[in-house]
């Protein structure tokens, strides 16, 4: 159902070593951390848009959306979908868990941090900042250098020129914070005077690190920890640090937001406060290059414990979905997953299958064996299991395929699911969400026709 392109499973020059990526981490039950594209099923729907929102971001805007589905919808998976074609844009990506106890919503000097922790682009893996900052310090360089007006053997006269154009970059956000482009300089003196130590501590500090050493805050020029209201000033710096560096955007996801409502009332009310912050300073145009993404149930949206609970924020996220859901709006701040089907998951299984050929020893036994017609036999069997509930099944169905089905037709002529396999659920290997769905008690066999 995807517009095929360099994630298509048909498409020339996928590698194996991505295929085989993709299916260990449905053979334990994991979403993928790259090559969704490959089993995308229903999201078509999207890409116009969030193509849309992407340049837009790439040109110096900035976008919003919070994605809207029950438990096991796949928000997770269209986050890192969307990452993916964050990454082959240019923009850097992040991906930051919500959580009451890691990483609460209303201390953002917290979401900070793990952004930084999660930092990714397309040649980097987390944490991409280090890499970032340094490419940076060469960018401005090379900017310095083209403009003929320093020698570059003349390396004091290079550092003073670059220290220049630094404080003409982040004019604007050392207004409000100038520990940011204090700590920039700090950083490269400690490169440039080979003090490894005192680099990575300031490394760690513009990351948002707690407990770095007192004595490198103090050589370049700063003090104490990262705080709540510091927090937005080091994003636009580093946004800032981004653009110049060729990576145009930032694509942020706040994933499970909806654990908001399970913690004490007046640190909710804070929490709800500090995104709805958040989303005004977006609109204020203060985050040009920002892509912003939380995910959340629906009881999180139109529930007394959520985001009704702020009027101000229910307003900015008010989206009208008593309509038939095959006319939702891409471009609507909420978006709506469409949840999975009996039908769709069998299109999943369809998906998958062709990216485990590509990796497989015996790619035609596969394709005979786990055919169209036991693909959906299967996609039944398992929705089954969860007392029918297709849109929680995909993450069992596709670990059963890969795990059950596919890897023993791959490994074994005399296999044959139809007639060696049945199906086995055992609360064990289930999710709390899938546990609650599952019939009966302990372990579910079902005879697969």
């Amino acid at each position: 159902m995807n517009t095929p392109d360099d994630d298509s499973p048909t498409a020339p020059g996928i590698s194996a070593a991505r295929a085989r990526d993709v299916t260990d981490a449905l053979r334990r039950g994991t979403v993928p951390q790259q090559g969704l594209g490959l089993f995308a099923v229903g999201l078509d729907r999207f890409t116009d848009a969030l193509d849309d929102d992407l340049a837009t971001v790439a040109r110096g805007g900035s976008a919003f959306h919070a994605l809207r589905g029950e438990y096991g919808s796949g928000k997770t998976f269209f986050a890192r979908w969307l990452a993916e074609r964050a990454k082959r844009r240019g923009l850097a990506v992040s991906e930051v868990q919500i959580s009451e106890t890691e990483t609460p919503l209303h201390r953002l000097e917290t979401v900070y941090r793990r952004l930084t922790e999660r930092l990714a682009t397309a040649t980097h893996p987390p944490s991409a900042l280090r890499a970032v900052i340094d490419s940076w310090f060469y960018a401005l360089e090379e900017e310095v250098l083209d403009a003929g007006e320093v020698d570059e053997g003349d390396e004091a006269a290079l550092a003073q020129a670059v220290d220049a154009l630094l404080e003409l970059r982040l004019a604007e956000v050392a207004r409000t914070t100038p520990a940011f482009s204090a700590a920039l300089r700090g950083y490269r003196e400690a490169v440039a005077a080979g003090d490894g130590a005192r680099a990575e501590a300031l490394i760690a500090w513009l990351g948002g690190q707690r407990s770095v050493a007192a004595s490198a805050k103090r050589a370049a020029g700063v003090r104490g920890d990262l705080d709540h209201f510091a927090a937005l000033g080091f994003l636009q710096g580093l946004l800032t640090v981004l653009r110049d560096c060729g990576h145009p955007g930032l694509l942020l996801v706040l994933d499970e937001v909806e654990t908001l409502q399970r913690v004490r009332g007046d640190v909710r009310e804070k929490s709800l406060n500090a995104l709805r912050q958040l989303l005004d300073e977006i609109d204020a145009g203060r985050f040009p290059g920002l892509f912003l993404v939380i995910t959340g149930t629906p009881a999180f949206y139109d529930g007394q414990q959520g985001v009704q609970r702020l009027a101000p924020l229910a307003q900015r996220l008010a989206t009208d979905f008593t309509t038939d859901p095959r006319f939702d709006s891409p471009r609507a701040v909420q978006l709506r997953l469409p949840g999975f089907d009996l039908d769709s998951l069998g299109q999943l299984g369809r998906k998958v299958r062709s990216v485990y050929e590509i990796t497989a020893r015996n790619p035609e036994r596969i394709a005979a064996r786990a055919d169209d017609a036991y693909l959906d036999e299967l996609a039944r069997a398992v929705t089954g299991s969860l007392g029918g509930k297709a849109g929680i099944a995909p993450r069992l169905y596709l670990r059963k395929l890969v795990a059950d089905v596919l890897d023993r037709v791959d490994t074994f002529a005399e296999f044959d699911p139809r007639t060696h396999y049945t199906l086995t659920v055992n609360a064990a290997e289930l999710d709390e969400v899938e546990r609650n769905a599952a019939v009966g008690a302990g372990d579910v066999e079902l005879e697969l026709p």
